[in-house]
This record gives C-alpha cells, sequence and structure tokens, in this order.
C-alpha cells in the first residue's frame, strides 16, 4: 500500500492564518511530522499520532516522515510560516533525491503558509512594496562567506532584506554583523523592522532607524524577523498610531547614486 506525504505550512502564529487547504491536510493525516513546538500548535486528535524531533534534524526528520508514508500511512510534515521558505520543504526533496527509489513513487504535495516576512510586513503596512529578497543569517548550511556575499549584492542592488534566522545563543553576532554592512550601503534614518513572534500573544513590533538597529540586535531571537529598508522605503508617522512603513513601486534612482561609498 503506498501512503501519501503533504508538506504544510502553519503559517506564523495564529490559527486564523492556516489556510483551509492545510488545516485540512493536518486533518485527514494518520501521522503527524515536525520540530516538537510546532506540533504543540496543532489540537491533538483521536487516532492521529505525532513524531517530534528537535530542530537541527530535519533530513532525518524528512526521512522519518517519507518512510512511514512509504509503509501506507497519510504523512503531514509540518513547518511553522511557508514550508518552502528556508523550512521542510526542500528538506524533504533533498531526502527524496538522495533516499529509497521507491520513495518516488509517493503521492507528495506542498500546502503554502504565510511566511514570516509577509505577515510582519503587513502589521507595518507594505514594506515589500517594492523588490526585495529574504536571506537566512544562520551559518549552519552554509559558509558566512556566502551570507556577506549575497548580502553585499542585494545591499548594493538596493533590495528591501527580510532576514531570517537572525541570531541564536550559538550565533550571536551575525544579526550585528549584517546592520554594520548595512550601514555602509543605506542611510542612517533607512527603517529596521524588529518583528518579534508575528500573530502570537507575545508578538513584540518595532520599527527603529538604521542607526539605532546596530545597538538593539542583541534584543532579536530565532522568533524574530528583521527586515531592512531600501533606501527608497519612506515613514509615515501619525498621531496617537504607529508609524506605517512602505516602499514606493517606482524607482527614480540607481542602486549606485542611493548607496553609499560604494561603486
Amino acid at each position: 500500500m503506498v501512503g501519501s506525504l503533504t508538506i504544510v505550512g502553519l503559517g506564523p502564529g495564529e490559527a486564523h492564518w492556516l489556510t483551509p487547504a492545510a488545516q485540512a491536510a493536518l486533518d485527514a493525516a494518520s501521522d503527524l511530522v515536525g520540530y516538537g513546538p510546532y506540533l504543540d500548535r496543532i489540537p491533538a486528535r483521536a487516532g492521529q499520532t505525532k513524531h517530534g524531533s528537535d530542530n537541527r534534524v530535519e533530513i532525518a526528520r524528512a526521512e522519518h516522515a517519507l518512510r512511514l508514508a512509504a509503509e501506507g500511512r497519510t504523512v503531514a510534515v509540518v513547518s511553522g510560516g511557508d514550508p518552502g521558505v528556508f523550512a521542510m520543504a526542500a528538506a524533504v526533496f533533498e531526502a527524496l533525491e538522495a533516499g529509497d527509489p521507491a520513495w518516488r513513487a509517493l503521492t507528495i504535495t506542498v500546502e503554502p503558509g504565510i511566511t514570516a516576512m509577509l505577515a510582519a510586513a503587513a502589521k507595518v503596512g507594505a514594506p515589500l512594496g517594492g523588490d526585495f529578497c529574504a536571506i537566512s543569517l544562520s551559518d549552519n548550511l552554509k559558509p558566512w562567506e556566502v551570507v556577506t556575499m549575497r548580502l553585499e549584492a542585494a545591499l548594493a542592488a538596493d533590495f528591501v532584506i527580510a532576514l531570517y534566522n537572525p541570531i541564536s545563543k550559538a550565533r550571536p553576532w551575525q544579526l550585528g554583523a549584517a546592520l554594520e554592512l548595512a550601514a555602509q550601503h543605506r542611510p542612517a534614518e533607512t527603517p529596521v523592522i524588529f518583528a518579534r513572534a508575528v500573530g502570537r500573544p507575545d508578538e513584540n513590533l518595532r520599527v527603529l532607524p538604521l542607526s539605532q538597529a546596530v545597538a538593539a540586535a542583541a534584543s532579536a531571537d530565532m522568533a524574530t524577523l528583521v527586515m531592512i529598508g531600501a533606501s527608497s522605503t519612506r515613514l509615515i508617522e501619525r498621531p496617537g498610531q504607529a508609524a506605517i512603513v512602505y516602499t514606493p513601486r517606482s524607482v527614480t534612482k540607481s542602486p549606485c547614486a542611493t548607496s553609499q561609498g560604494r561603486t
């Protein structure tokens, strides 16, 4: 008997951000596989088995899910946010490519979710209104030199940059280094968004000028999404309300003209 595997995006927080298709996949699953805290967000259901694991065993988790599906089970692999953005979809396909050839006969689908940068952007306005990119600051799976190279390129091209996995106990300095690098390319008043636990009860949103962001880096954690504005990103102050951050869709200057001290 051949089972199926669905990779499900849980979104960033509250259940109302979970898509109906993702909820249907969770309801239909005989087995739920994922990082323990993500599984804890899913209410227990009779007849359904949860397989929790640590955060740094993505490939082993994916292989376990594929083996369960090959046994004929209906498996849902869960990710926070969107499973295709620095998450479990790539891990499952990496395990599929390198694993048992019989796994390729499985029905495998991906159900998207709201990724952190979209949730954070919606909370503060429209900072992703122009061109943007996403970069993970984790150097667990790639050298820091690669991270730096990509940051340099994105800053020189004047993208809005969403920084995932900005800081952890094992990696306490990378976010500060990234923001210092940004300060070499962007004006001091460039808005920087610190969006922690968006959509959850402990949500915290701050918008700081780049000149203050480096000092604030230590307050971030792995639940924080950091977004660096482009040179064109604007702040609209409102009396008695949070400021709105947006990036116009139009571009009137070349990146070279807006970069500081770079050619």
